[in-house]
C-alpha cells in the first residue's frame, strides 16, 4: 500500500472513529488497551504485543490507524522505550504493522467484522446446528460432564479439584527449566519429529524420580507418555475396547472417563463403591475391562484398603479382567496410611497404571503417562501416532529438565505443606458450617465428598454459591443414574487460597442450612 493510500485509509479511519467518539490521540484510550499488563513481570513486550493483537483483531484499531511514537507509548504506559520498539517491530515481522520511514507505525491488520454481522451469524446457527446433526456419526457436545466456570479464577472462594493455583507454580523454576531446554544442544534434541517415541531424558527421570515415589519399577519400553491421563485413558479404551466389551465403570465415578467407554461399547457396567472403594463383586467378575481409582476414589475420596486390593486383584485375575488404574493426583499430600498402587501388588501384569505430572505442575501442561506390559505400550504407541504422533517434545524435555534440576521434588515438598495445612482447617472447621452434612476423605486426597441433608439438590446449591462467589462441583454428574447423587458434590480444596477457606465455607454452609 502507497503512503497516499495509508493516508487515505487513515483519513478514514479517523472519521469513523470520531463518529464513534474514539479519540485516537488520547493517552487514556491507549492506556485502556493495556488494563491487565503487569508491569512487574517478565516479558513486558509479550503482554504489550498481545494487547495490541486483540485491539486490532476487535476493530478497536483500524486499519491504517497511525500507533504512538514508541516514546509516546512508553510514557503511557511506564516502560521503557526499547520494550515498545521491540513490541513494535515484532508485530511488524508479523504483518500487524507496518513501519513507514520517518512516519512511524501502522495498523496493517485486517479488521474483523462487527454489528450485525455477528448478530446474524447467531441468528442461523440453530438452523447449521440442524443441518450438521444429520451428519454427525458422533455428537459428543451432549454427553453430560463436568463444568465449572471458565472464569473461576475471578471467584474468591473457588473450591474446585484440580485445578491450578498460581500461588503454588514454580515458576522460576520452571523458567530455569525452560530457559535450558531453548540451548542449541537441547533445541537439536527435541525440534526433529520422533514419530511414535518419546524424549529418552523425560523417560528416564519418570524412571529415577516419579515412579519409585510409587514403588513402580518400569523399563523405558515399559512407558509412554500422553496429553495428559485422560489422553491415556482413551488410548487405553480405543485399544481394547470393542462394540461388545464388558466394560465396569465404578459407580459414582469419573464422568469423562464412562463417556468414553461409552463411545466404544454400549455394555458399560456400574460397579458400585462402599467405604472401601470399588466392590468386586458378581457384575465385576463379568467385565473384560474395568476402571478404578484406588489412591482415592473418584468422587468420594476413599482410600482403598490393602486387603480391598488384593480381594480386586485376586478376583481380577480368576476372571481375566483387565484393569485400568487411574492414579491421579497420588503425590500432592504424603499423608500417613499411603498405600502402593494395584500396579505394584500385581504378579500377573494384569493392570495397565495411569499417572499425571499435570496434576502436581499444572492442568494445562498436558504430561500423563501410561505404565503397562511392553506389548501394551508397542500398541499405544502405534495407536497413538496416528492420533498427533506424540506429545510436544519442548513440553517433554521442560519436565526432564524440571525433574532432573531437583525442582519437582523441592515443588511437591512446597505443595503438600500448603495442602496439608489447607486439609486440616477443612477437618476442623466442616463440621462446624456443614452439621446436617456427610462427608468423606481419604489420606492424601484433595477433595471432600459432601453429602446435604435428604431432598437437598446440590445442583441448585452450585447456582446459589456462584451468587456469592463460591465455587463447588455437584455431584450429580459422578453417577450413572439420574439423581442418585444429587444431593452430594465435591468440595476441592487445590485451587482456594488457605486465607480464604473459612469465609468461603461460612458462605456455603449458610446456604445449606436456608435449604
Amino acid at each position: 500500500m502507497t503512503g497516499m493510500d495509508f493516508s487515505t485509509s487513515r483519513q478514514a479511519s479517523s472519521r469513523r472513529a470520531d463518529a464513534a467518539g474514539t479519540d485516537f490521540n488520547d493517552s487514556l484510550f491507549w492506556g485502556s488497551l493495556f488494563p491487565d499488563l503487569n508491569r512487574r513481570g517478565s516479558f513486558l513486550q509479550l503482554q504489550i504485543r498481545q494487547a495490541i493483537i486483540t485491539a486490532i483483531e476487535k476493530g478497536r484499531l483500524p486499519l491504517g490507524l497511525r500507533m504512538p511514537s514508541s516514546r509516546d507509548l512508553a510514557t503511557t504506559l511506564r516502560v521503557s522505550r526499547n520494550t515498545v520498539v521491540i513490541a513494535y517491530e515484532q508485530l511488524v515481522d508479523q504483518n500487524f504493522l507496518i513501519s513507514r520511514e520517518r512516519r512511524g507505525y501502522f495498523v496493517a491488520g485486517l479488521p474483523k467484522k462487527i454489528g450485525s454481522g455477528h448478530l446474524e451469524a447467531n441468528s442461523t446457527a440453530e438452523a447449521e446446528d440442524g443441518e450438521w446433526d444429520e451428519r454427525f456419526a458422533l455428537k459428543t457436545s451432549r454427553f453430560h460432564n463436568i463444568t465449572k466456570p471458565l472464569d473461576w479464577q475471578n471467584y474468591p472462594y473457588p473450591f474446585i479439584f484440580g485445578q491450578f493455583d498460581p500461588s503454588l507454580f514454580p515458576t522460576n523454576d520452571w523458567r530455569e527449566s525452560a530457559r535450558a531446554a531453548l540451548s542449541m544442544a537441547e533445541i537439536n534434541n527435541w525440534a526433529r519429529d520422533m514419530i511414535d517415541g518419546d524424549d529418552p531424558a523425560l523417560i528416564e527421570q519418570l524412571q529415577l524420580h516419579v515412579l519409585p515415589r510409587r514403588g513402580i519399577r518400569a523399563r523405558p519400553d515399559e512407558i509412554m507418555m500422553s496429553m495428559g491421563a485422560q489422553h491415556a485413558l482413551y488410548l487405553i479404551a480405543r485399544l481394547f475396547i470393542g462394540l461388545q466389551t464388558i466394560v465396569g465403570m465404578e459407580d459414582p465415578g469419573y464422568p469423562d472417563a464412562r463417556n468414553i467407554f461409552n463411545m466404544m461399547t454400549s455394555a458399560v457396567l456400574p460397579l458400585p463403591i462402599d467405604p472401601l472403594g470399588l466392590v468386586p463383586g458378581m457384575d465385576f467378575a463379568k467385565c473384560n475391562l474395568a476402571y478404578v481409582t484406588a489412591s482415592q476414589q473418584c468422587p468420594t475420596a476413599v482410600v482403598m484398603p490393602l486387603s480391598r486390593r488384593h480381594e480386586v486383584l485376586e478376583k481380577a485375575r480368576l476372571n481375566k479382567v483387565l484393569l485400568i488404574e487411574d492414579d491421579y493426583g497420588s503425590e500432592l499430600i504424603p499423608e500417613e496410611g499411603r498405600l502402593p498402587p494395584l500396579v505394584t501388588l500385581d504378579s500377573s501384569q494384569n493392570v495397565l497404571y495411569v499417572g499425571s505430572l499435570s496434576k502436581a505442575l499444572a492442568p494445562g501442561l498436558r504430561l500423563g503417562y501410561v505404565v503397562a506390559p511392553s506389548p501394551v505400550i508397542r500398541e499405544l504407541r502405534a495407536l497413538r501416532r496416528l492420533m498427533l504422533r506424540h506429545p510436544p517434545l519442548n513440553n517433554q524435555r521442560v519436565a526432564a529438565l524440571f525433574i532432573g534440576l531437583g525442582h519437582y521434588k523441592s515443588h511437591l515438598g512446597r505443595v503438600a505443606y500448603v495442602l496439608s495445612e489447607r486439609a486440616r482447617i477443612l477437618d476442623r472447621l466442616i463440621p462446624e458450617y456443614f452439621p446436617g452434612c456427610k462427608w468423606s476423605r481419604g489420606a492424601g486426597s484433595t477433595n471432600y465428598w459432601i453429602s446435604c441433608p435428604e431432598g437437598q439438590d446440590a445442583t441448585l446449591l452450585t447456582q446459589q454459591a456462584l451468587a456469592e462467589g463460591v465455587v463447588i462441583e455437584p455431584g450429580d454428574v459422578f453417577s450413572s443414574e439420574p439423581g442418585a447423587t444429587r444431593h452430594c458434590f465435591r468440595l476441592g480444596f487445590s485451587s482456594i487460597r488457605t486465607d480464604r477457606i473459612e469465609e468461603g465455607l461460612q458462605r456455603l454452609g449458610g446456604i445449606i442450612r436456608r435449604g
